[in-house]
């Protein structure tokens, strides 16, 4: 039977986690401890899985509160943290139907969270994670940066089909004065994780993302050369428009840019 949770080595401290091609996780381990950096959708036992990797004392951290980076957590039985501001939004997903029906079947519960902050770090022994506040996609939006590695796991906070069309999202203005404020980082990280990956990312993912984000402002997602389309999703119609020389894009509605 193939595994729902496929797991790749991408550093010699660094594992990624693929969800089934739905939500990626990751694991860091140091000398003394170990960090789970989001545990996906909860369908597989991730504990299982990290526990086939390393025998170290775990933590987990979540990069923000949405079901597909929050509901492994019953897994595990170590400190869960969450930003504050995101935790209207992890209750609210922890109450859906399909979430309580699995907890009740695999006679399993989510496990309170702990705070964490803007500033806070995390000593994993020989490598320190640091905690990056980044209000965007959610309000409590986090990244953590990998010192000595020189990596920002960034959650949904920043990737290559970025959601601002939630209703949880903050202006777009706003994100891009948070984006602004934490420009520092790219001086000190060279690669990114995000929460939908199969591979690093390079730093300069940031500043396309922040240049998109500036352009789309300032004409409204009307221009010459790039304008925004009609974007389907389970929530409705919104609109993205294009970013970076690729394909990626930013998910927005109207209302995100007042």
């Amino acid at each position: 039977m193939e595994r729902r949770v496929k797991v790749k080595k991408i550093d010699d401290c660094v594992w990624l986690m693929d969800d089934n091609g739905e939500a990626t996780g990751y694991l860091v381990c140091g000398e003394k401890k170990a960090v789970v950096i989001d545990t996906m959708n909860g369908i597989a036992d991730v504990h299982a899985v990290v526990r086939e990797i390393t025998s170290l004392p775990l933590t987990v951290v979540n990069t923000h509160g949405h079901c597909d980076h929050i509901f492994g957590n019953v897994y595990f039985d170590c400190d869960c943290f969450l930003h504050p501001d995101d935790a209207k939004i992890a209750a609210e997903h922890i109450k859906f139907p399909e979430f309580v029906e699995l907890c009740q079947k695999k006679k399993v519960e989510m496990p309170p969270f702990k705070a964490i902050n803007d500033g806070d770090a995390i000593d994993l022994g020989g490598l320190i994670l640091e905690v990056i506040s980044l209000p965007g996609h959610t309000p409590g939006g986090i990244c953590l940066l990998l010192k000595e590695k020189r990596i920002l796991f960034t959650g949904d906070s920043i990737n290559h089909h970025l959601w601002m069309q939630l209703k949880e999202s903050l202006q777009l203005k706003t994100f891009l004065e948070n984006l602004n404020r934490i420009s520092w980082v790219t001086e000190n990280a060279d690669r990114i994780l995000h929460g939908h990956a199969q591979d690093f990312d390079d730093i300069s993912l940031f500043d396309d993302l922040r240049s998109g984000l500036k352009e789309l402002i300032e004409i409204r997602g009307k221009g010459d050369t790039r304008y925004s389309t009609e974007y389907k999703w389970f929530g409705g119609i919104a609109k993205k428009y294009p970013f970076g020389s690729d394909e990626s894009v930013i998910c927005y509605n109207e209302e995100k840019l007042d």
